[in-house]
């Protein structure tokens, strides 16, 4: 008995080492580094916030939201006007076609139907976008940026991926992907909003 009680506290002791292992893990810093500022067509954005993707305890990806000015929550970003740009870099292999699914999934798990409907040629060009290359390596670059009055293009090593497409509306559905109430992951989201500081 005293053995079967010893074994199961050093399990529990491990399993508890590992989730605080694996939260400071989540916690440290990108392994990009995402430049302070940018500018956008004419406009300066600063990095608003930059985070990783997780999936289970794998890096997906490296992010950073770039804003006209900070902000902390998802209503507030929702609610600033003015170019946006969020950036990424792939730190495994990336199925495109992966990519562009798991793209139009947060946007179906984040907006009304309705909308989505609404916005169904902007978000098949998205998926398209990533869909035509068969894979993003570790390390390179893809990106989606907002110009007011002219919709979002999308980017991939830094190359414009054809014409800017949808409105406003459409890349408030791509924020929410990130930011929305279910969010890819709750973490990143966090980090994105500067939430992730002490």
């Amino acid at each position: 008995m005293v053995r079967s009680v010893t074994t199961t506290s050093r399990l529990a002791a491990a399993l508890l080492a590992f989730g605080l292992a694996a939260g400071a893990a989540l916690a440290a810093p990108t392994s990009t580094k995402f430049e302070p500022q940018m500018e956008v067509q004419g406009t300066r954005l600063q990095l608003n916030g930059a985070g990783t993707r997780y999936r289970a305890i794998f890096k997906v990806y490296d992010m950073g939201l770039y804003t006209t000015k900070k902000v902390t929550t998802a209503a507030e970003l929702l609610a600033l006007p003015g170019a946006k740009r969020l950036q990424f870099t792939a730190l495994r292999e990336l199925p495109g076609t992966d990519l562009g699914r798991l793209f139009l999934k947060g946007m179906n798990d984040n907006s009304p139907k309705d909308r989505v409907q609404r916005h169904a040629l902007a978000s098949t060009r998205l998926i398209e976008v990533f869909s035509g290359r068969s894979k993003m390596l570790p390390g390179e670059s893809f990106a989606m940026e907002f110009v007011p009055g002219k919709g979002t293009t999308f980017y991939i090593l830094g190359k414009a991926q054809g014409e800017p497409v949808g409105d406003d509306e459409f890349f408030q559905m791509v924020l929410k992907i990130w930011v929305g109430e279910s969010p890819a992951d709750h973490l990143l989201r966090d980090a994105l909003l500067g939430q992730d500081k002490e």
